[in-house]
């Protein structure tokens, strides 16, 4: 029984061909058939019309690619490509000056017709997604796992010298000095202190004469 299984995203469909054997597992939550041995592999890209297409050397090889690739592309540190099979053998590289990436794909072992196809990040990171979901899907190829290594040390990218590291610290400093020095010659404004106010003088007040307890003479 032919079965076949498309993941599919807005710019890419990657479609897997195949047959289940005897052997495989069953699921009950996943009535299913498992896709056990692929006989072709097809990917396509919205706007392309070459189609990538392949068995299992094909799969593989792109699976590894691109997965190395995309990890390189979001650390900055490139991966290297490992343990590709002979046949249908990948290359991606991104395009200098622009943001695309050149994905190059060698039919066979000494390809001279090689076929390369122009992807923006948005069809390259849709290719991610469509094999994530693949790697998701337990009924589909479920022997076939990725392997991604670490890489050497001698990939990553040198350090910043230390020299130019303190460049934008000792700027700053330099800029704290010139603006004291600046400040030191800025004559300080003269405080007057406010005269006090003087208040009127006090005035005398005359008692009121009282009326004497005395009565007058009769």
């Amino acid at each position: 029984m032919n079965i076949q299984r498309k993941y599919s995203l807005p710019n890419c469909t990657l479609l897997l061909e195949g047959m289940s054997n005897s052997l495989s597992p069953s699921d009950t939550s996943d009535p299913r058939p498992v896709l056990s041995i692929l006989v072709n592999a097809q990917c396509q890209f919205m706007g392309v019309e070459q189609k990538l297409q392949g068995g299992r050397d094909f799969l593989e090889n792109l699976v590894k690619t691109v997965s190395e690739y995309a990890q390189g592309y979001l650390s900055g540190i490139p991966h290297p490509v490992y343990g590709q099979a002979q046949e249908d053998k990948f290359n991606l590289e991104s395009v200098p000056g622009e943001y695309r990436h050149r994905l190059t794909w060698y039919p066979g072992p000494e390809s001279e017709n090689p076929v390369e196809i122009l992807l923006t990040t948005i069809q390259l990171f849709d290719l991610v997604e469509s094999i994530d979901q693949f790697f998701a899907d337990s009924r589909t190829l479920p022997d076939l796992t990725l392997q991604l290594q670490p890489i050497s040390r001698r990939y990553r990218p040198p350090d910043e010298p230390l020299a130019q590291r303190a460049v934008p610290a000792t700027l700053g400093i330099a800029s704290l000095v010139v603006a004291a020095f600046a400040l030191f010659f800025i004559p300080s404004p003269e405080i007057t202190e406010p005269e006090p106010q003087l208040s009127p003088p006090p005035t005398e007040t005359t008692p009121s004469e009282e009326p004497s307890s005395e009565s007058p003479p009769q």
